[in-house]
């Protein structure tokens, strides 16, 4: 056989591989179990900012990133006083999975994370925070109106029939019974409780190493780095430099958000009402138990 032939025989063998190769580096976001290569990933950026009244847009993003093979590493940037119980708890749960799935996932902290805040950074692989960030803050609250003496002054009395004696707790139109508020002091005992509990099993800490810290007083980032609520002092930017560093992808590689055009409305929507009416936006937060440091 001439050696022409042969070379012809080759490239007819290999161009397949090759072919599938160059195909395989160039596709887009993978989901389950395929490989890119490393020079290909990039880096998910999910940010948390105002008050958390919801989680499903925040689970959704961190999801994506999670089961998307593309992502080498995500940072989760935190500008947030916390907010309702539930929907930080959603995302707490949602972080945790990243460790099942061995994804390293670094939470940057920026003017304020804390209470709620605080809650979902703590399951991250690595926590930043500048030296002059609010943090800690560990603590429930449960804040109720009460238009009694109002409702007096107007000539307006409400009349409510309940079926089960702690139904009507918390109405705004009377004061409570001694009874219903032990029975709001156990709720939050109990939610506190819980809190204490996932940020301990989420730093692995002690609960009573953690306990001095959880009485709701608010922490500078220095003070919380002494305190280990946080790993180390440091901006965003180190926050993407550890990951890129720590996941081994190139220095460019680039930074990708998953934003819906709703949530940025919204973002932006809320960050408007709180500027313009902070007083307004207080008393017409529903009312239930928070995450969230209140010191307006």
């Amino acid at each position: 056989m001439k050696t022409l032939q042969k070379f012809a025989i080759a490239g007819i063998l290999v161009l397949p591989v090759l072919i599938g190769i160059v195909m395989l580096l160039h596709q887009g976001p993978v989901h389950g179990s395929m490989y890119t290569p490393t020079a290909f990933k990039h880096i998910g950026l999910v940010q948390v900012r105002g008050t958390i009244m919801e989680s499903e847009e925040y689970v959704r993003q961190l999801q994506s990133f999670r089961l998307d093979n593309s992502i080498a590493g995500v940072i989760l940037r935190i500008d947030s006083p916390g907010g309702a119980v539930a929907p930080a708890q959603e995302i707490y749960a949602e972080v945790m999975k990243y460790r099942s799935e061995h994804k390293p996932l670094a939470v940057s902290m920026s003017t304020v994370a804390a209470s709620g805040g605080y809650y979902i950074a703590s399951p991250a692989a690595k926590i930043f925070a500048d030296p002059g960030t609010l943090t800690g803050s560990i603590g429930v609250i449960f804040t109720l109106p009460l238009f009694q003496e109002l409702a007096k002054k107007i000539g307006v009395e409400f009349r409510v029939f309940t079926a089960g004696k702690l139904k009507d707790i918390g109405s705004p139109y009377r004061a409570m019974t001694g009874e219903e508020k032990m029975f709001i002091e156990n709720l939050l005992r109990d939610t506190h409780e819980q809190f204490i509990a996932d940020v301990a099993a989420a730093r692995g800490m002690r609960r009573d190493s953690l306990a001095r810290y959880a009485d709701g007083r608010v922490l500078t980032g220095r003070q919380a780095c002494a305190a280990h609520l946080i790993d180390t002092l440091g901006s965003y930017e180190d926050a993407l430099n550890w990951l890129r560093t720590f996941t081994g992808i190139t220095l460019n590689a680039k930074v990708v958000q998953r934003k819906t055009a709703s949530s940025r409305l919204r973002e932006l929507l809320e960050e408007e009402t709180v500027r313009i009416f902070p007083a307004l936006y207080q008393f017409l937060r529903p009312a239930g138990l928070y995450y969230l440091m209140n010191l307006k």
